[in-house]
Parts: C-alpha cells; structure tokens; sequence
C-alpha cells in the first residue's frame, strides 16, 4: 500500500501532468528551486486587476496617498505594457489579480526571544482562477523601512515594482 501511494505521489508531481506548466522561469533561484507554474496561469493572457485594499494606519503615513494607491500604481503599470492585458470585468479575463497591503501585527522591540523584528508592511499578489476562484500564485514582497516620507513612498513604489517583476518572470516563456 505505501508503494502504490508513492507512485501516486510521484505521479501528481511529473511534468506531463494536465494541470501543470512550465516551471518558474528565476522565480525562486535564491533557494534553487523551479516551481512548476500551474497550466491555467502559464496559458493567461487576460487579467482583471482587483483591489483588496490595506490595513488601516498606513495613509497617509508612512505612506502619502490613499488606501487604493498600490492598486492605481498596478493598474497604471498593468495597463501600459504589462505581462496580461487587463480587462474591465471579472467574467472577460482569464485570471484575477487581487493586490493586498498588510501592516502585520508583531513584536515591538528587539527582542528575538518573542519572534523577529518588527514585521514589515507588506504587499500580497494573490492570482486567482477566474472561474473557480481557486489561489494560481501569491507573490509577497515587504516594503523597506525609512526615516523620511519621500524614502517611505519611493520604497513603497519599489516593492510594487519588484512584485511587478515577479509577476513578469512567472509568466515569462520558458527561454
């Protein structure tokens, strides 16, 4: 019986498998791994941008702004020349973007004994199927600490950008 589970095991993960894509294309190269990319998002090509808003206290500080400026920035970006063609309804893409900013809750003080440092505001890109809602992909990325409000919004629009990225390598053809 353990046998025949592993083959099962060993079945689900093969290349060949329906649901599965290429894999990731850099994605991940930090740890060495190429994840396979789920072939309903490897074969995206329509997208509706959806905003899944952001934790209170972070606008209009640390960051200027309203609670909707990381989905505006996406949008901008999504609609110029990005990886998917955006659409203006949920029911004409292929795939929902829901972008979320989170202010995690956590220790205050340095003391690594209760956990890590103070936890970082934080962007999540969550792909969705549009169809059955299931999660494709998340890409996370921390926005970086600062002093000054101008550096708080440029690290804001950096770690949009690097979520941008990494959405543009997952859904990259493979080279």
């Amino acid at each position: 019986m353990l046998v025949a589970a592993s083959l099962v095991r060993a079945q689900v993960f093969e290349p060949a498998h329906p649901h599965v894509g290429p894999t990731t294309r850099g994605v991940n190269r930090a740890q060495g791994a190429n994840s396979p990319v789920p072939a309903l998002l490897a074969e995206a090509h329509t997208a509706f941008l959806s905003n899944g808003g952001a934790d209170a206290g972070l606008f209009p500080h640390p960051f200027t702004g309203t609670q909707d400026r990381a989905y505006a920035y996406l949008f901008s970006k999504l609609s110029g020349a990005g990886p998917l063609t955006l659409v203006a309804t949920p029911a004409a893409a292929d795939v929902v973007l829901e972008i979320q900013l989170s202010s995690p809750l956590g220790p205050l003080g340095n003391d690594k004994q209760k956990g890590t440092a103070d936890p970082l505001p934080t962007f999540k890109l969550i792909v969705y199927d549009r169809p059955t809602h299931y999660v494709l992909w998340t890409i996370t990325q921390t926005v970086d600490p600062a002093n000054l409000q101008k550096t708080h919004d440029k690290n804001f629009d950096t770690a949009l950008d690097s979520v941008m990225d990494q959405l543009g390598q997952l859904l990259a053809p493979p080279k």
